[in-house]
């Protein structure tokens, strides 16, 4: 049977959000925008008005309003486009019950058996595309293809409110001239090193031979080749199936930036204390601990990792990676930071046994266990301050962050963008 498979991508999505809540909004440039004062002062999303003008998603506050003088900006409200997200799946849902997340305001949708034929796969992605419009207010463009791949690719070549159908038949005419960074997974330095080969379009990436790819980019390489020749054949995942976590990690922007080793350690423990928490929820511990940070001229960044003794998801055992780690690899202080981050990663069931120490108490550990579960719950029903370190009280500025409460949602944009490093 031939695969149809639909890619849908809310266009300007927070954007058009706000635009319902506030008609007026429509006629002049605006853009949702991260708080200046907590130092999030970026672009999440803009209309189309003021991306004509020059503002771009990632973009400083400050230079979106130098690009487009006069823009509107409004504060991002998450619990609105969660309940708008979950509107337009609902729609979703009655054409297929295999629909896929990828982010907030993309999904794929497998049409196939749902409807008897790729053309009548067409017919469905226009309804829907109109239902989106006519029942909620908002525009939305969608890829066919009978792939995950070209269907992304296909929903990004229009917008906003369009279909673009790309046929098994048809996709070397339609794919191949397109430049070779608007492939899936392309990211901009995987884009430099191929352009520096001079494969400049994904034709041309199509035709490369594969163990020269393999040879420069590992596995990876394959995967794009397979790609670029139409070969993706990976599954929509069914609706309510959540693919499994890989890592657990915050990444927080400092209230100031941070000049000393206290103060590092200060962000690192309020990190620490939420990539614990949710770890803990998940029923996961972490065999590895990564760290990142950002300089405050963003002229230096990079991602650090260390493997752990053992499994863990005590926050004071992650904290104390990830400041190691800062020792190590930041300690001659260049500048300043102002942002860094804490993952666990390298995840595993909270229920495998664990091998213990000559030297190890296990009463010990799992009292400690026990504690921290303790302090979870008191934070979780009382509020983070509830209960803190006492180097917290050493500057309230930032230990006042709370990570977990404020790990919401991000646009997949500014990741692919490159302004913020996940």
């Amino acid at each position: 049977m031939e695969r149809v498979i639909a890619h849908s991508d809310l266009n300007c999505y927070y954007a058009s959000v706000e635009m319902l809540r506030n008609p007026r909004l429509r006629d002049v440039p605006m853009a949702v925008c991260g708080s200046r004062a907590e130092r999030h002062g970026i672009v999440l999303t803009a209309n189309y008005i003021a991306k004509r003008r020059g503002v771009k998603t990632g973009m400083a506050n400050w230079e979106a309003c130098r690009v487009c003088p006069g823009l509107y900006t409004v504060p991002p409200r998450y619990s609105d486009y969660l309940q708008f997200s979950a509107f337009v799946r609902e729609i979703y849902s009655e054409y297929s019950d295999r629909i896929e997340a990828f982010g907030i305001d993309e999904s794929w949708i497998d049409l196939t058996g749902c409807v008897s034929s790729f053309a009548q796969g067409e017919k469905a992605v226009h309804e829907i595309r109109g239902r989106v419009k006519r029942e909620l207010g908002l525009t939305v463009s969608i890829g066919l293809s009978d792939n995950k791949v070209f269907a992304k690719l296909g929903s990004d070549m229009k917008k906003p409110d369009a279909c673009t159908v790309i046929p098994k038949e048809k996709f070397r005419e339609i794919v191949w001239p397109l430049p070779v960074g608007d492939l899936l997974y392309v990211g901009r330095a995987t884009e430099v090193k191929l352009r520096s080969r001079y494969i400049d379009t994904i034709g041309g990436l199509a035709k490369t031979d594969p163990d020269n790819l393999k040879r420069w980019f590992g596995k990876v390489g394959l995967v794009l080749y397979a790609f670029a020749n139409g070969e993706d054949r990976t599954q929509v995942a069914a609706c309510g199936v959540e693919p499994p976590v890989k890592s657990v990690g915050n990444s927080h922007t400092c209230p100031r930036d941070l000049a000393c080793d206290q103060d590092v350690k200060i962000m690192i423990y309020a990190l620490s204390d939420s990539v614990g928490a949710r770890l803990m929820e998940y029923g996961l511990k972490a065999t590895t601990v990564e760290f990142s940070y950002v300089n405050t001229d963003l002229t230096a960044h990079a991602v650090r990792q260390a493997k752990l003794e053992s499994p863990t998801d005590i926050s004071s055992e992650i904290a104390a990676a990830a400041f190691k780690l800062f020792k190590r690899h930041y300690s001659h202080w260049p500048s300043p930071l102002r942002k860094i981050g804490v993952r666990g990663c390298g995840l595993v069931s909270a229920d495998l046994p664990k091998q213990l120490s000559l030297w190890e108490d296990a009463a010990q550990a799992a009292s400690k266990e026990e504690l921290e579960r303790t302090v979870n719950r008191l934070r979780e029903r009382y509020g983070n301050k509830i209960i803190q370190r006492a180097i917290m009280y050493l500057d309230t500025d930032l230990s006042g962050v709370d990570a977990k409460r404020d790990h919401l949602i991000h646009p997949l944009g500014v990741f692919r963008s490159g302004a913020i490093q996940i």
